[in-house]
């Protein structure tokens, strides 16, 4: 009886390990669609889908392709910067909160791992 009760007790710890595993993956998945939808607002007008800057507005302002190594050298903090403040003839993008320029940070940084 005490074997049957240990593989029980087994089963459910595992059990609901896993659903806490699945449970704490869903704001990832979440935040990378959140990224991507801004993404697409507020950045593929120039810099493209593909980060390549290769659209007429991202050629015409010299955009910098996002898998570049002068951009994946960035820091995050030059990154942050350089999405709130603008850089160049970039236009600041200060209606981002927080959390969203950090998730464009990631998702930038993406693109160097492509």
């Amino acid at each position: 009886m005490q074997k049957r009760t240990k593989s029980v007790a087994g089963l459910v710890v595992a059990a609901v390990a896993l659903v806490v595993a699945c449970l704490l993956s869903l704001p990832a998945h979440a935040d990378t669609a959140a990224a991507a939808a801004t993404y697409k607002a507020k950045c593929a007008g120039c810099h493209g889908a593909d980060g390549k800057g290769e659209t007429p507005g991202g050629k015409a302002m010299k955009a910098k392709d996002f898998a570049s190594e002068d951009v994946q050298k960035m820091s995050d903090s030059d990154l942050s910067e350089a999405i709130t403040n603008g850089k160049a003839k970039m236009p600041p993008f200060k209606s981002l909160s927080a959390d969203q320029v950090k998730d464009l940070v990631a998702y930038v940084r993406a693109f160097g791992k492509k």
